[in-house]
């Protein structure tokens, strides 16, 4: 199912504008209200709503896709160079690596276990804001996945197969070496799994949120591009297209290579065993760049047939085998135990959950080690994944709210993380409890071992395996094809956000993420991909903070906008509103008839035509620009447009569409000769009106026009008095001011 807007959504998806920096002079409109007026500097900030609405065109230098060659040309050179480095002097990389993950745990702990509590401070208050029911594009759209498949592919995108890996050696280790008290102790035994669910909790899914929602939101509502330049267009204005915009592009996309490197590393090193156990092979780094190269092969086949084809589809076979994999284990393994478990594990959780997000480990001896080696990795590695999760999540989630969007990401994944862990955490806890030092030895030792060894003790213990090893393959998979996908979008300019970057592209960055993967199984495995990301991801913070700022200011518009609408209705006459007055027989006559195509073509051409050609004739004398245009929408029927420009102020819109809708069943005409009748709905560029224009006079039909008319000239007095500017970019002093 395309993600690309019909021919009428295009006509009336047009870009939301907003407030920001010093308000714009307001002249008394000739037909009652005000309209801005105000210029701009070709390099100053968006200051006002007409502003941002110039963002499809300031945030790309034209319409059409292109490669960004500056930004595809760094990144590549600085993975490169990282590559070449680490594989001719893997101790040399791992050493300096490892002095500065050290330094980053002992001074920058703090920052980003703030970056992260901030981010998830932020996505909940967007959530539950009065904004939360704005939607992924314009407010008549919907979601175009259904619930199921949309939870399993934001499941399966947005973890990797790490989380197999970490399930067990996780809480063994915090049970064992605990971060704070003593090892094997009653307390920590509690916390052991505690802290990998944790890990694998809100805070990461929260960091998803905030980027998936905020470049959604400006592509999907706005008609920007896809990407993190177009969600900082609110402060830096033009810029984004500049140097410093591909600066930003660059950053999260060599966060996003290093992050799914890691999985990719991680992922080899795991299934590398499991094949040996199935296969016979022999277990090395042999076989782990075998896997690479098969994967690499496998991703490029996938990834080339976009999201409905490939990537849904093994997204939906993930979620099915991973819970095939959780029932069996269930099932076999000590079912009272693991139930009582997850219970628990789930209570203490939300229970900790504040201390916990906060907890930095400042009075304990080796807090900075263990924060450098646990808790800092993993906020790392969701900071790496989260600008190519982020767009995944806004490519597959077009139609949805905020709130719905937001709560869907940090509650049902996360829901299914926790399950994941605890089942295989505990699992493995148990037979740590029974006395079994070997295996407990061996999960920390060799986690990828130590996996597999669990496994190996459950009835039926070679499907099992075969089982886990599919399920962790499809795990790999679906986060190398969309983070392919979402590389090459991140090197190129493309205009459409249904669209991705070229094939080719998409083949360039699945081989070179190989290749760095293979660079750092060199260089050490696990222990230097987990140096990498940490250090990769320092930069991506500064972005997080930047999206955060300009989305709240972004929102900030959104309430402008509603409370222009409120002010409208209350200055309006008792028998105006949005919706038109009609008399009682005009209202009779809606609820009793369903017109077919043909009688909406008729009134069409004898009544809104020339109610809108009366208009426009009028707003021409009064010195207006004014563009009355059809388009084609529904059935190939032409429809009517009315635009009014405002100068450097959002343009009104008015659009009268053809709307299919089903016949209600309950309805006064009892027999019909068809299922479906058709609306004439207004859009503006928020969206439909959710009224029938049908049936209105054509005096009606003029009334109507100029109360959305009022309607919008008092959306931008009030947008006007709610300007912020940007305190990164302010707005660069007027001449003689």
């Amino acid at each position: 199912m395309s993600t690309e807007p019909s021919s009428d959504e295009q006509a009336t998806l047009g870009p939301r504008s907003g407030a920001a920096g010093k308000p714009p002079p307001l002249e008394r409109s000739r037909f009652g209200g005000t309209q801005a007026r105000q210029e701009r500097p070709d390099d100053d900030i968006p200051v006002s709503r007409g502003d941002l609405s110039k963002g499809p065109q300031e945030v790309l230098e034209d319409r059409t896709a292109r490669i960004n060659w500056r930004v595809l040309l760094f990144s590549s050179a600085v993975i490169v160079a990282f590559s070449v480095w680490a594989s001719l002097l893997p101790e040399d990389a791992r050493t300096k690596m490892k002095l500065a993950v050290d330094w980053i745990a002992t001074n920058l702990g703090w920052y980003y276990v703030l970056t992260m509590a901030l981010a998830t401070g932020f996505v909940l208050w967007v959530a539950f804001s009065k904004e939360g029911d704005v939607r992924l594009g314009p407010d008549h759209s919907r979601p175009q996945y259904k619930l199921v498949t949309w939870v399993a592919m934001l499941f399966a995108a947005g973890v990797g197969i790490d989380m197999l890996f970490y399930s067990v050696t996780g809480p063994v280790v915090q049970y064992l070496h605990p971060p704070a008290g003593v090892g094997g102790s009653a307390e920590a035994l509690q916390d052991a799994v505690v802290w990998t669910m944790f890990h694998y909790g809100i805070a990461g899914w929260s960091m998803y949120a905030l980027l998936g929602m905020a470049m959604g939101y400006f592509a999907y509502r706005w008609g920007m591009p896809l990407s993190i330049r177009a969600a900082l267009y609110p402060l830096l204005g033009k810029r984004v297209r500049g140097p410093l915009g591909d600066g930003i592009s660059a950053i999260a996309l060599v966060g996003t290579v290093f992050g799914v490197a890691t999985s990719m590393g991680i992922g080899v090193v795991l299934l590398s065993v499991g094949f040996s156990l199935i296969f016979g092979l022999q277990q090395g780094l042999a076989l782990q760049i075998a896997l690479v190269v098969g994967a690499v092969v496998l991703t490029i086949a996938a990834t080339t047939s976009g999201v409905d084809r490939g990537i849904r589809w093994i997204s939906e076979l993930n979620l099915w085998s991973a819970a095939a994999m959780m029932v069996y284990i269930l099932v076999t393994g000590q079912t009272a135990f693991l139930l009582n478990a997850l219970v628990e594990n789930i209570g203490r959780f939300f229970v900790t959950l504040p201390a916990r997000t906060l907890q930095t480990f400042v009075y304990e001896p080796a807090g900075a080690e263990w924060m450098g080696g646990w808790t800092l990795f993993f906020w790392a590695f969701w900071l790496a994944w989260g600008p190519f999760v982020g767009v995944f999540l806004a490519r597959i989630s077009r139609g949805r709210t905020l709130r719905e969007f937001v709560i869907a990401a940090i509650t049902a994944p996360v829901l299914c993380d926790f399950i994941i862990v605890s089942l295989f955490g505990n699992s493995a806890l148990f037979h740590v409890l029974q006395g079994n030092t070997a295996f407990a030895e061996l999960a920390i030792q060799s986690p990828e071992r130590g996996w597999y060894a669990l496994l190996e003790m459950f009835p039926g213990a070679m499907f099992l395996i075969g089982l886990s090893t599919l399920s962790g393959l499809l795990f790999y998979l679906t986060s190398a094809n969309s983070g392919a996908m979402v590389m090459s979008n991140f090197s190129a300019a493309i205009p459409d956000p249904s669209q991705d970057g070229p094939k080719w592209l998409r083949i360039f960055w699945a081989v070179l993420t190989a290749v760095l993967t293979v660079a750092m199984l060199l260089a050490g495995g696990v222990a230097t991909m987990e140096y990498a990301t940490l250090i990769f991801a320092l930069p991506v913070t500064v972005v997080a903070y930047l999206v955060m700022a300009s989305f709240y200011k972004v929102l900030r518009m959104e309430r402008a906008e509603r409370e222009g609408q409120v002010l409208h209705r209350r200055t309006m006459a008792s028998t105006g509103g949005h919706v038109p007055e009609r008399s009682w027989k005009q209202r009779l006559e809606q609820v009793l008839t369903f017109p077919s195509q043909r009688q909406v073509v008729q009134f069409l051409d004898r009544t809104v035509y020339p109610a809108l050609d009366d208009v426009a004739t009028e707003f021409r004398k009064q010195g207006y620009d004014v563009e009355r245009t059809t388009v084609a929408g529904a059935g190939g029927v032409m429809e009517p447009v009315l635009r009014v420009s405002m100068e450097s102020a959002r343009a009104f819109l008015y659009h009268v569409a053809l709307v299919e809708t089903p016949v209600p069943m309950f309805s006064g005409r009892m027999a019909r000769e068809t299922d479906v009748y058709y609306r004439l709905e207004v859009f503006t560029q928020t969206g439909s009106g959710g009224y029938d224009l049908m049936g209105l006079t054509r005096q009606q039909v003029i009334d109507d026009v100029l109360e959305r008319y009022e309607a919008h000239l008092a959306f931008l007095t009030v947008s006007s008095e709610s300007n912020t500017a940007s305190v990164l970019t302010p707005p660069v002093p007027r001449a003689g001011k």
